[in-house]
């Protein structure tokens, strides 16, 4: 039997430990976005080819390459207390909003990238139907 401690989280760390050294450079590389990604992924090439193509690998797999990552939106920034309870109210109201406004742009983004697909494909049947058949 194991207790409490020595169970393993999602990710394959020791939940009593925290994350291991990847799951920190993991991390630290997202709280720096997709740019530090693409460094990392270029050094990794440089200095040892299959290190570049890991890492290459992991952010296909991970959806990280597509800006799709399901780490980085679920976060929410949460900062410490000011002492002021007025402006720390002020800044989660805003942040909420701000957090609500990307969420409704990126659903904007996505149904006018399938609009754009299905304009392109109703072009690409209407031409094709335009052709004589042989």
């Amino acid at each position: 039997m194991h207790s409490a401690s020595h169970q393993m989280s999602a990710y394959g760390t020791d939940a009593a430990r925290g994350p291991g050294p990847f799951g920190r450079a993991r991390d630290w590389l997202d709280e720096r976005g997709k740019v530090a990604w693409i460094i990392a992924m270029i050094l990794g090439f440089a200095i040892f080819w299959p290190v570049g193509l890991a890492i290459l690998a992991y952010m296909i797999w991970s959806k990280r390459m597509f800006g799709c990552s399901n780490r980085s939106p679920a976060r929410r920034f949460h900062a410490a207390s000011t002492g002021n309870s007025a402006f720390d109210a002020y800044r989660e109201e805003t942040l909420k909003r701000l957090e609500d406004e990307h969420r409704e742009f990126v659903d904007f983004l996505t149904k006018l990238r399938e609009a754009k697909d299905k304009a392109e494909f109703d072009q690409f049947m209407n031409q094709r139907g335009d052709r004589p058949q042989s």
